[in-house]
Parts: C-alpha cells; structure tokens; sequence
C-alpha cells in the first residue's frame, strides 16, 4: 500500500492509501485515520462505507469523526465506493458504475470483471488492513445511505465478524425502491431470489447473530420516503425478534450536515462493543 497523503489530526494521522485490488482488478484509494493510540499498540477498526457518487474524501473531510476516533483510540478506515479507472465499467448516470458500486459482487457484464466491491469490503481490506497496521482484529461496520444498505448487508451475513453495526440515512430494501432495482438489477440481473442476499430487509429475517442495529434518520431526508423506508427495518426487526435502535432525527436532512451531528455517538457505541 503507498501512501498518498499524510496529515496530522487530533493527535494522529489521517492518511489515505493507494493499492491494487486483486479482487476488483484495479487500483483503490482508501482513506485511514491512525488515533494517537496507534502509535503504542494495536487498536480495533470501524469501516465507514460511504454513500452515491463518494469516495474516500467525503468522510475523511466533512464528517468530523477523528476527533472521536482519537478519544475512543479507533482506526477508522474509509474505502471509495466503487472500483476506479478507464478500463472500469460505468455509466453517465451518479447512480450506476463509477461511484456506485452497491456493495455486491455483480454477475453480470460489463460489471461482473470489477464490481465486487462485497468481497473487497468483508475480505480483501480488512486482510490488507490488519497486515499493515497497528490494528486488531476487532471490527466494527457503519455507513451511510448506499453505504448503510452496505454495513448492515455485510454485518448480516458475516455472524461474528463484527462487534456492532451502525448506519445512517440507509436504504434498508434495496429490492423494493428505485435506486436498489436500478443497480440490482444491472449488477445481478432480473432474477429477484438473487437480490436478497443483498437486502437487510430480506436478511434479518433468517439472520443468524442478532447483532443490535444502530439506525439514524433524519425526518426531513429528501429521500425518505422515495428511497430509504425505514418502517420496512422496523417492522421486520419487530417481527424476527431483532433489536433495532430507529432514530428519526427532526429536522435532519441526507448531508453530511447530519452526520457530523451524530457520528460521535456511533463512534461511541462501536468503541463500546470492541471493548466488551
């Protein structure tokens, strides 16, 4: 892994890394913050995944969370969204290709060479990660919007992999709103049975560690009601007997505005789990 950029911050350093991506075919750039703790032993991890259009940069610069980071002594890592470069697939829309990866391995073509953002995220980074840092193998997931649907996807279908899982803003069923069919169905193709496996609505039903679910949401979200649907998390945590903490927030939009409002809470409760 080079390092690309290099800057002191609340008593650490935030950097960000380039690396090549055997499992997507290409080069990456991932952000990571090492708290001042880093520098006298191994800390545990939280991996943010971020939303639509992002990369690296957006949680890095706009949601504040080192400052909390250094207090709790937590590595934040913070990959781009989707595999980058001219012989990747994309498309002109933001919310397909480049910058809109989903957090599947997609199966169908052009996508299927380089879209596997699933495997990058749950396998390769964090091998990467724990081989090159003072970091432990003690995780925690979180993410926001695109990168919600993400955390809880993977933290659902990898029991015991994750002291906790948090999300902002998520789009809890992909499957049933535009943005989920749009891609889903791109990446993996017509078949529905498929898109479950990438579904937090479908995957609490069957899930198999009841790991708590950390949901922030703002009620003046642009996207609520359209994209996002919430009451459809709630209703079948409350039905699977699944633990669910559903914030609406009140007057919070989908901006990086209302993470930074709350990103020390969750930084909080995640160093909470990897404590215990």
């Amino acid at each position: 892994m080079e390092r690309i950029e290099h800057r002191a911050c609340f008593g650490g350093w935030q950097d960000v890394y380039r690396h090549r991506s055997e499992v997507l075919d290409c080069d990456m750039t991932v952000g990571v913050y090492l708290p001042p703790q880093a520098a006298h032993g191994p800390c545990p991890v939280l991996y943010w995944l971020s939303g639509l259009t992002c990369n690296e940069q957006n949680f890095i610069t706009k949601a504040g969370a080192q400052r909390y980071a250094a207090e709790h002594g937590v590595i934040l890592v913070a990959p781009d969204t989707s595999p980058r470069g001219q012989d990747v697939a994309n498309d002109e829309a933001y919310d397909l290709g480049q910058g809109a990866g989903f957090y599947v391995n997609a199966t169908r073509e052009p996508w299927a060479k380089h879209y596997r953002m699933y495997d990058y995220v749950a396998d390769e980074l964090p091998a990467l990660v724990e081989a090159k840092f003072p970091a432990t193998d003690v995780r925690a997931i979180s993410g926001h919007s695109m990168g919600g649907h993400g955390a809880l996807v993977i933290a659902l279908r990898n029991p015991g992999r994750y002291r906790s899982v948090s999300a902002f803003s998520p789009i809890v069923a992909p499957s049933q709103v535009p943005w989920g069919e749009k891609a889903f169905a791109a990446y993996l193709g017509d078949d529905r049975e498929a898109w479950k496996r990438y579904d937090a609505v479908e995957l609490v039903k069957g899930a198999r560690e009841k790991l708590p679910l950390l949901v922030d949401q703002g009620d003046a979200d642009e996207f609520l009601s359209g994209q996002l649907k919430p009451e459809l998390l709630r209703a079948v945590c409350a039905a699977a007997g699944h633990r669910l903490e559903l914030r609406l927030q009140p007057g919070y939009d989908h901006s990086y505005y209302f993470i930074a409002s709350f990103i020390g809470d969750h930084i909080a409760h995640h160093a909470r789990a990897m404590r215990a």
